[in-house]
């Protein structure tokens, strides 16, 4: 299974905020849209990514004035990132090895989606089930 074939079934928007929103800002789009990151895009192009982590270690380190930073202090630029054609099993192993738990999907630079790792489980567990369907059917004739 490619990342493409969880990007169909999961759908590949994805929302996104500026490097300039807030801390305050970040944690009521995290909030309110149930996400656990937020790719950060400037003019068109990936930048860095925000986690529900990286806000609760910085709130940790600087207290409640970590609310009116902006985004850019605190998100991670060192991306882990994917193309369509990644194997979803590839990627699992370096999400697992990296410790992240979303990985944004980018091609020749543009964001594309963004793979977390429960899609990458539902993906697998969704095959399983196919396989087993499939299995008893045959088996049943």
């Amino acid at each position: 299974m490619r990342i493409a074939d969880v990007l169909r079934r999961k759908g590949d928007s994805v929302a996104t905020v500026g490097p300039s929103a807030t801390v305050a800002e970040v944690i009521g789009d995290l909030a309110v849209g149930n996400y656990g990151a937020l790719p950060v895009v400037e003019d068109g192009r990936l930048v860095g990514i925000v986690s529900e982590r990286d806000v609760v270690r910085r709130l940790h380190e600087r207290g409640p004035d970590l609310l009116l930073v902006r985004v850019a202090e605190i998100m991670t630029v060192d991306v882990v990132t994917c193309s369509p054609t990644d194997s979803a099993v590839d990627l699992s192993r370096v999400m697992t090895e990296r410790r992240v738990r979303h990985v944004p999907v980018v091609v020749e630079g543009e964001l594309r989606g963004i793979v977390s790792i429960g899609d990458l489980v539902k993906a697998r567990i969704d095959t399983l089930e196919e396989e087993r369907e499939q299995l008893a059917s045959y088996i049943a004739g």
